[in-house]
């Protein structure tokens, strides 16, 4: 089961985009089709199979102009559903709901694409120990959503932002005139609960930084074969992670090297939706 994220969490995600939709003048169209006090049944079905995200932010949007709409969940965040399926039933206020019909399926959308494009990178893997990770290749302001998301749909987060751990990649190695140096002031700056994670795009680099034992090597844009070797060089003393040249096409052959991690930045950046509608009933 996927933990929720707290409605504190993501209430000023969902009023922002409620705020963008209604304008200077609130719905037009409903206030003039829709007499005051008009009901309506309505269900949230998806049009396509996929893994389900979202649905709290669905709720939120209906709730946030109507807190007396009644929703209910049939499939909850993190289970998969057929196309056709009925996700969640929603009752009440009839321009509420219309009002906030748009903002809910765009966050429902959204993230159950993120889920479900992250499932098929973990079933691509399933036959090995790696784990497939995101990236802060996120769309702004939605980050812990889409990480929810990709939760939802098997995967694992890295980092949610520059205050999680220290991550040296090349750029602050070519400022720190080399990977050793960097770690050196990595290892000297930071605390005993603070992780570090260094960035190598070569073989020597990685053998540069062995002796610091860093917590994760990211091994970037590497050969399958120097990935192997890389697993071979370290021996399980450092968890190493592949990254660069990631897609469904290659994502198991890198698994299938022996990495304890694959991080993937299309599952935020490229998902493609996944097609949910509301249908009166």
């Amino acid at each position: 089961m996927i933990t929720p994220l707290p409605d504190i969490l993501i209430e000023p995600q969902v009023r922002a985009a409620l705020a963008e939709d209604l304008g200077r003048a609130g719905d037009v169209t409903a206030a003039a089709c829709l007499p005051v006090g008009e009901t309506l049944s309505v269900v949230f079905a998806a049009r396509a199979e996929g893994r389900i995200a979202g649905l709290g932010c669905a709720r939120l949007a209906l709730a946030a102009l109507d807190p007396n709409i009644r929703f209910g969940i049939a499939i909850p965040d993190g289970h998969d559903a057929e196309a056709g399926a009925i996700l969640a039933r929603a009752e009440g206020d009839a321009r509420a709901i219309l009002s906030a019909e748009r903002v809910a399926l765009n966050f429902a959308s959204r993230l159950s694409g993120v889920a479900t494009l992250t499932r098929a990178y973990v079933r691509a893997v399933a036959h090995t120990d790696a784990r497939i990770v995101c990236t802060r290749k996120t769309t702004p302001g939605l980050r812990a959503l889409e990480k929810y998301a990709v939760r939802c749909g098997g995967g694992v987060n890295h980092r949610f932002g520059l205050d999680d751990a220290i991550l040296i990649k090349d750029n602050h190695i070519a400022a720190c005139g080399g990977v050793s140096r960097a770690l050196e002031r990595a290892r000297a700056a930071c605390g005993h609960l603070m992780k570090i994670e260094v960035e190598v795009d070569r073989l020597d680099q990685l053998d540069e930084a062995l002796p610091f034992r860093p917590d994760v090597i990211m091994l970037d844009n590497f050969g399958l074969d120097d990935l192997r070797e890389a697993v071979r060089r370290v021996g399980g003393a450092v968890s190493l992670e592949a990254s660069g040249g990631v897609n469904l096409t290659t994502v198991a052959a890198i698994a299938e090297t022996g990495v304890d991690a694959i991080s993937v930045g299309a599952l935020t950046h490229s998902a493609p939706i996944l097609d949910i509608g509301l249908d009166a009933v």
